[in-house]
């Protein structure tokens, strides 16, 4: 597909890296010469020179001609300028990144409306909504949901005495009554899609995906259920911040916020009169004493330096916080940041580029079964899809045992109307169901492509 990324700023160029690797035909815009020259000398992409809102930029980057257009600039009204004109010139599809949290949801879906925009992002407003997802269930690393949260996909690692530790997958269904499913395993730096005779070991980092109450029920078995966080420490008055607190006060949380910026400070007592705010460098250790780090059930790190981040949360988990969780947005750094043992990472760069991944693949098969959730997982070397089946899929009512699917791809769960089936070879896939689909075998984009024919099925 034609797809035109306007600004190529840290977001931008994180939309353009997933894009480009997606095969996509790239152009940027940015009215920066030097960061299109950065952009071009490291991605195949063409480049634009010119403002995204100025109608002369868009037609010479051929706008018209676009299946999709993201804004991304640091400006939200940029942004949306930018997809009005790009829609009238006749662009299919446009996004815009949308930040300014003056701006509530009913707003946006006005201007949404009247502006023809097809979805607005929000990258510090999707990180606040993964952030108090993980809060609920500290228990895990990372949580990943699907169809409305009825079904999950739960990262944890396997610590030393784990009760999974050494076990077979094959013998997990008669081990435990919950309905669970182990679906890819990540051990140093191998990644696996595993199948029956997969011997667990401590260190490895698993994802398991089932119903929410199956995934407590079994974790309160395994003896690592912990309770949900109420006393929420942030270091930084992040816009991901204001985002996180303002949700995690209408929950019942206590949330307190170290800033040392003294007007952000003032900012965020009135933007959240019920959070505690106070002004100080939390950075050093003897203010997180003093503000009584020791006492929280969670640590979250939201500045804007990943440095940062990774060395303050190191210091809140050795001082005994039991669930703490960094931003980090560098690859590199979040890599360092695992091995320091700091297990619940979040990058809003990575989630925006979920999501536009998700948007093209979409777009890609407007017909089919086409991509309706999609999550990268294990350090971005599988994929958690979610398709809903249409009634072209020739893999219908065939017995899970007897399709011949690709390799690496594994069906994790089926939701069938209200019931969530953990599936095992006698299941089969029915006109309507949604299909959560763990691949490490490359591009999906529409569930047939998970079959080693698009006609073979049976064995």
């Amino acid at each position: 597909m034609k797809i035109m990324i306007v600004g190529c700023g840290k977001i931008g160029k994180t939309i353009i890296e997933s894009l480009s690797a997606e095969g996509h035909d790239v152009t940027a815009v940015d009215a920066s010469a030097e960061a299109l020259e950065e952009v071009k000398n490291v991605y195949d992409v063409i480049t634009v020179c010119g403002n995204g809102a100025d109608p002369d930029t868009l037609k010479v980057a051929n706008a018209k001609a676009a299946h999709l257009v993201v804004a991304a600039t640091d400006s939200d009204e940029t942004n949306m300028l930018c997809c009005f004109f790009a829609r009238r010139m006749g662009a299919a599809h446009t996004i815009a990144r949308v930040r300014n949290t003056d701006y509530d949801e009913k707003s946006i879906d006005f201007m949404r409306r009247e502006l023809n925009i097809s979805m607005t992002i929000n990258p510090e407003r999707l990180a606040a909504k993964e952030l108090f997802n993980i809060l609920k269930l500290p228990s895990a690393a990372k949580i990943e949901s699907f169809s409305s949260r009825r079904f999950e996909m739960i990262e944890l690692r396997l610590k030393e005495g784990s009760p999974l530790e050494g076990v077979r997958l094959s013998d997990l269904r008669n081990k435990y009554a919950q309905r669970f499913l182990v679906c890819a395993v990540q051990r140093g730096e191998e990644v696996f899609i595993p199948d029956g005779n997969f011997v667990l070991k401590a260190g490895d980092k698993i994802g398991l995906t089932a119903a929410p109450a199956e995934i407590t029920k079994l974790f309160r078995e395994l003896k690592i259920l912990q309770k949900q966080a109420k006393r929420i420490f942030i270091f930084g008055g992040s816009r991901t911040t204001y985002y996180l607190a303002k949700r995690l006060l209408a929950a019942g949380s206590k949330v307190k916020i170290i800033e040392q910026h003294h007007d952000r400070c003032e900012e965020l007592c009135d933007l959240l009169p019920a959070a505690d705010v106070s002004e100080g460098d939390g950075a050093q250790q003897e203010i997180l004493e003093e503000e009584g780090v020791r006492s929280a059930d969670a640590f979250v790190a939201l500045t804007g330096i990943d440095e940062e981040n990774i060395l303050i949360s190191f210091i809140a988990a050795s001082m005994g916080v039991p669930k703490v969780i960094v931003k980090v947005n560098r690859d590199e750094l979040g890599a360092i940041a695992e091995k320091m043992g700091l297990e619940s990472i979040i990058s809003p760069r990575k989630l925006i580029a979920d999501v536009l991944v998700q948007y093209a693949r979409a777009l890609q098969n407007s017909m089919g079964s086409a991509v309706e959730t999609l999550y990268k997982l294990m350090d971005s070397n599988v994929e958690a899809l979610e398709f809903k089946v249409a009634a072209d899929f020739s893999g219908t009512n065939v017995p899970l045992k007897d399709m011949r699917l690709r390799k690496n791809i594994l069906i994790a769960g089926i939701i069938r109307g209200r019931d969530i089936i953990i599936p095992s070879g006698a299941d089969t896939i029915r006109h309507g169901d949604r299909v959560v689909v763990i691949s490490a075998a490359g591009k999906l984009n529409d569930l047939s492509d998970i079959l080693k024919q698009q006609k073979g099925l049976l064995s």
